[in-house]
């Protein structure tokens, strides 16, 4: 099994592919056949070493990606709502080896959910991080019915995710 991951901090060059041992699930787990991931600004930090000593808990290589679109390939004890062979997107937390760069992930359950019906992986994949974000900012600003919000940058994700998912609450 193989993923992208980095020994030290820099550029891009830094990233290599590397071997990993074949990886299953526990209780409460999916694992996902991973046929995409996104590169988000935290990857670009700790890729470039603004992370560095909050990943140095664990020892390299670190695989960063904290997006995911992939095909479950296989599932835990108490796992429902998802079976093999499902579409699939998913949220990851990278620390050391587990981050989304990477061909198989286990994650646990309740990070991974069934894809939109008729997107492509890749696709599927730019959902989490900035639809995650628009709602949370959503949830913390706390509007009520009839107020007004306004968003600048609404032609990017996070901000098209804010005006859509604030519409719908209206």
């Amino acid at each position: 099994m193989r993923g992208v991951g980095l020994f030290t901090w820099g550029g891009p060059e830094v990233l290599q592919v590397i071997d990993f041992p074949e990886i299953h699930v526990g209780a409460g787990q999916v694992r996902i056949r991973n046929h995409a991931a996104t590169v988000n600004p935290t990857d670009v930090s700790s890729r470039n070493g603004s992370r560095a000593e909050q990943q140095k808990a664990d020892p390299p290589p670190y695989v960063l990606g904290m997006e995911a679109g992939g095909v479950v390939d296989e599932v835990g004890a108490g796992v429902t709502g998802l079976k093999v062979g499902d579409a699939v997107l998913a949220i990851v937390v990278p620390k050391g080896i587990h981050g989304a760069y990477r061909e198989q992930i286990v994650l646990d359950a309740r990070s991974v959910v069934l894809a939109p019906k008729g997107k492509s992986h890749a696709e599927a994949a730019s959902l989490p991080m900035n639809g995650l974000t628009a709602r949370r900012s959503l949830d913390l600003l706390g509007l009520k019915p009839g107020q007004i919000i306004a968003v600048t940058g609404a032609a990017g994700a996070y901000g098209g995710y804010v005006v859509e998912l604030a519409k719908s609450e209206a």
